[in-house]
């Protein structure tokens, strides 16, 4: 199966299916030297696993994570770093009644039409699931920045119709909601419109919004790598995103260059500044030292508890009522995916970047 490997120096490869034996990734190009242990990656596996929240599926898995290589006496020794994550309450009979029937929103009739055969307990590989692999391998992203001095920080933005009032934010709130949005208010007028949508057997969607501070000016490129292009591909890759836009995003088609161009000043310490940040922390690929602000649309849950008109494999239109524990919505538990997914993206261009100048490679190689 191809496409389960990205990055070009920090690169990552994720494995397993959401009701196999366990689910795991493995991450290549890591510095040595780097403080490392299973609770720091478990620190960002227990904000994505289920059955935290009543708004998240009654599944309980306890998603401990193993490093099973590239640690050494608490350190990172430069080689691959392999963790697993065992799956230990799979309910597979839930989907025996559709293992020949597309389920509408998901991934069944397009793995059939590619490989012809898939697993369809859980989805497979296409399961949420596989997002511990991914996660697992940002915790890891998060050390090598937090080295640098950059923060990657993403929440709730919007579920349905109710969006965050910026005025009324604050990070601290984030935890503290239990949908991660860091208004308070907000969180519980959609904690109400929530619960309404369980009560009718449906789902919602949502914005999550990502912050990338400290970024220091001058890495992405100017053509095909992008650090935009870069960081919406992977977060795209995320199986509920339908959406990415960065800065202000779509709103720049009603804008008038006088009103989205950002500015230029010089900052009293000599650095260059913007006055706004319409364009996101990113000017023609490359970051310009700002904060790269990044929005994701994520999808309603396709499994609902509604009966659904479909397809079998023999061709024949039925109906259907999914079994099952499912999320009423993806997104208070993908927040920390749509983090891992940007951090390992910086890592990996800021990697990428450290090619670029020869007078940067000689001041590393001739310290």
């Amino acid at each position: 199966m191809a496409g389960s490997m990205t990055g070009e120096v920090f690169r990552i490869s994720t494995w397993g299916e959401s009701h196999g034996k366990g689910l795991g990734v493995i991450v290549d190009g890591c510095p040595a030297g780097i403080s490392l242990s299973e609770q720091d990656i478990q620190m960002y596996l227990n904000r994505r696993k289920p059955g935290e929240t009543k708004y998240a599926t009654p599944r309980k898995e306890g998603d401990e994570v193993v490093i099973m290589s590239g640690v050494f006496e608490g350190k990172t020794t430069g080689t691959p770093i392999a963790m697993m994550v065992l799956n230990k309450s799979q309910k597979s009979k839930d989907y025996s009644d559709i293992a020949n029937v597309y389920r509408p929103g998901h991934a069944d009739y397009t793995f059939d039409a590619k490989y012809g055969f898939r697993d369809y307990r859980g989805g497979g590989r296409s399961s949420g699931r596989e997002t511990i692999g991914r996660v697992a391998a940002g915790a890891v992203a998060a050390k090598v920045l937090d080295e640098l001095g950059i923060s990657v920080l993403a929440y709730t933005k919007q579920i349905g119709p109710i969006v965050c009032d910026s005025t009324c934010m604050s990070w601290k709130n984030i935890e503290k909601s239990p949908l991660r949005m860091p208004d308070l208010e907000a969180s519980a007028e959609a904690e109400s419109f929530l619960e309404q949508k369980m009560r009718e057997h449906d789902s919602a969607g949502g914005i999550i919004e990502c912050v990338i501070q400290g970024m220091p000016a001058g890495v992405g490129e100017p053509v095909f790598g992008k650090l935009d292009a870069a960081l919406a591909g992977n977060i795209f890759s995320i199986g509920s995103v339908k959406g990415v836009e960065i800065g202000a995003g779509f709103a720049v088609a009603e804008k008038c260059g006088s009103e989205n161009n950002d500015e230029f000043y010089m900052s009293p310490d000599g650095r260059v500044k913007k006055a706004t940040n319409f364009a996101g922390g990113i000017l023609g690929g490359i970051s310009d030292g700002d904060d790269i602000v990044i929005r994701a649309a994520c999808k309603p849950t396709p499994s609902i508890f509604q009966k659904q008109k479909t397809v079998n494999k023999d061709g024949k239109e039925v109906e259907i009522a999914i079994k099952g524990r499912h999320d009423p919505i993806i997104v208070p538990r993908a927040v920390v995916v749509v983090e891992a997914m940007a951090a390992l993206t910086v890592v990996d261009s800021l990697f990428v970047g450290m090619s670029s100048r020869i007078d940067k490679i000689r001041d590393f190689y001739n310290h």
